[in-house]
């Protein structure tokens, strides 16, 4: 008798669910069209329309705005019915209980969103959170029901590849370019390029404030139509990838395909409501499939482990140091050396320091993010190695299914605060070289070739180019010359350090270049990107108008360097001696620091 009653209130559940997100799709296609025909201010007032339930009968604005309403209005019934489906007759399954509960939450968080957006005559700021909620609104439903598909009860996660990674930033992508799509809604700059795909007659405009929306747009949709194909290819190469996951990013990645010509159409229409409501409709769909496809991945990941995997029961500041060091907390810090003194040199002095702080903090989060999920795909790898054996996950201080959370927490956090506190150009680049380092370096690059630094270096070179767009809101030739200066460093300081512990890497099976070219080849190209680091650093002098400070640093430094280079390559090639690669390395993290420390010395330093 229980076992049907569980039964019958399952399927109520799961039809509630059905309809819950069909009238959610509703309501954002219905709340385009209201904003396509500009018809959100068609009832003044709130919750009435025109201080009436019924608004007047020949006014069509306010009709629409009434049944956008309406639908809303029903949404909340819906999710009361959910709540009470899951508490009465899904005892157990606490974890369906809490998400209803957590639906009711968002609702109501969203009803008092659609109030404020007409208080603040649809002002772009609520615009945007009242979209950005509604979609987070949809991606739990999905989550909801999915998850009512498995026990309650699961083993943990025990390994997490590309399979289970890619959809989520995948996932976490699209969401990225639903904001950007709708900040260009809210400041309304749909129109300010008359073509597509060039933008005014180049595909690289000159960035202003109010062109900036629609730019970053474009930018984002070519981003994440990379990380989508990128995101499928792994799945689709990866054995034992679930079926469902392939096919549901093959969907969402057909779509896509489709909703870039809507959003040409967009402009050739000169936005006809009918693109409009068709190019967020498409979004949606997309939003929902990536959705799918990431909990769809975490679950079967914790199907297809056949254990438990917990973390260890330690105090909780053992925890809190396991957490801080799955960051990899001096990585961090060496990105973060680059930042401050691109946003002194953007400034030509001291920005504020709330933007100063807001850059950091916001760098933090996504470089620990990159490093967390870096972590989660190598522990196999450093499981096999002396030098990162006792990692957290290798030593079992966290579980994979805790650190994946945390992960993605941080990028999150990421993006979203640093859109919030400084521009939206530099939480793009943020989730550009999050995206990179995930999917093209750790899944991609790392395991099949010896040049996995040299182009997953792109990542780690993104923060000055973060810093500058934090003052700025753009990237002109110098953030692209600070970008050249730290790429052109990070393979002379990974092969250093590589030609020492090769023997580490050779057993994890990772290509790194000391391992299959040799340590003569390694010291050769080490030497070569030097030569390179070196010129980059005098064409920034020169470019950037730096000072005799900066100079006298990038000069004397560089040949320290080229000295240190030079010596390792001769001390390979005649002994076979490797003691220099230590001081190289070394060398190389007080290289980094002073000449970044230099640029904030000369940008400070009066004209």
């Amino acid at each position: 008798m229980r076992a049907s009653a569980y039964y019958c209130g399952m399927v109520t559940f799961r039809r509630l669910l059905r309809l819950l997100l069909g009238a959610t799709v509703g309501l954002v296609v219905v709340g385009v069209i209201v904003r396509a025909t500009e018809s959100g201010m068609g009832c003044p007032d709130w919750p009435l329309c025109y201080g009436q339930i019924i608004p007047p009968l020949d006014d069509y604005k306010a009709w629409l705005e009434w049944i956008h309403r309406t639908i809303a209005a029903g949404i909340g019934l819906i999710v009361l019915g959910v709540v009470a489906a899951s508490l009465r007759s899904l005892r157990g399954r606490r974890s369906l209980q809490g998400a209803s509960l957590a639906l009711l939450a968002l609702v109501l968080f969203q009803a008092w969103l659609g109030r404020q957006t007409v208080l603040e005559s649809n002002s772009g700021r609520s615009v945007t959170a009242h979209l950005a909620t509604a979609m987070a609104f949809a991606g739990l439903q999905v989550w909801v029901y999915i998850r009512s598909g498995y026990p309650e009860k699961l083993p943990g996660i025990t390994r997490a590849k590309g399979a289970v990674i890619a959809p989520l930033i995948a996932a976490g992508a699209v969401y990225a370019l639903l904001l950007f799509g709708s900040n260009v809604t809210a400041t309304d700059t749909g129109l300010i390029y008359p073509d597509w795909p060039l933008m005014g007659g180049t595909p690289v405009p000159p960035i202003t404030e109010l062109a900036a929306p629609q730019i970053l747009h474009r930018y984002a949709t070519g981003i994440v139509a990379l990380v989508l194909i990128a995101a499928t290819w792994i799945v689709r190469r990866e054995a034992g990838s679930p079926r469902r996951v392939k096919r549901l990013l093959e969907a969402s990645l057909g779509i896509f395909a489709v909703q870039c010509i809507i959003g040409a159409l967009q402009i050739v229409t000169k936005l006809a409501p009918w693109t409009q409501t068709l190019h967020v409709a498409l979004a949606t769909t997309i939003w929902l499939l990536t959705s799918a496809a990431a909990v769809t991945a975490l679950l079967e990941a914790r199907v297809g482990s056949g254990r438990s995997n917990t973390s260890g029961g330690g105090s909780m500041r053992s925890s809190i140091l396991a957490y801080v060091a799955l960051t990899k907390p001096r990585i961090v810090e060496l990105l973060l050396i680059t930042t401050v003194p691109a946003m002194l040199l953007a400034a030509r002095g001291m920005p504020s320091p709330l933007l100063i702080g807001a850059a950091l903090i916001g760098g933090t989060l996504s470089a620990a993010s990159a490093n967390v999920f870096n972590c989660i795909v190598d522990a196999d790898i450093d499981a096999r190695m002396a030098r990162t054996k006792s990692r957290p996950l290798v030593a079992g201080s966290i579980s994979i299914g805790s650190a994946l959370r945390f992960a993605s927490l941080l990028g999150i956090a990421s993006f979203l605060f640093l859109a919030a506190t400084t521009t939206m150009m530099a939480a793009f680049l943020s989730l550009l070289a999050l995206a990179f380092y995930v999917l093209i370096y750790t899944l991609i690059l790392k395991r099949s070739t010896p040049q996995n630094i040299v182009i997953g270096g792109a990542a780690g070179a993104l923060p000055p180019v973060i810093g500058w767009a934090a003052v700025t809101g753009d990237v002109t030739l110098v953030p692209i010359l600070l970008f050249a200066l730290v790429f052109y460093w990070t393979p002379p300081h990974f092969w250093a350090l590589a030609l020492r512990i090769g023997p580490d890497y050779a057993a994890a099976g990772v290509p790194m270049l000391p391992v299959l070219a040799g340590p003569a080849e390694t010291a050769r190209q080490i030497w070569l990107y030097t030569i390179l680091l070196v010129a980059m650093s005098l064409i920034l002098w020169a470019v950037a108008g730096m000072g005799l400070v900066y100079l006298a640093v990038a000069s004397i430094g560089g040949a320290i360097f080229l000295l240190r280079a030079w010596r390792l390559r001769g001390d390979v090639l005649g002994d076979g001696a490797l003691r220099g690669a230590t001081r190289l390395y070394r060398f190389s993290i007080t290289y980094l620091t002073v000449i970044f420390a230099s640029i904030a010395i000369d940008a400070l330093l009066p004209r």
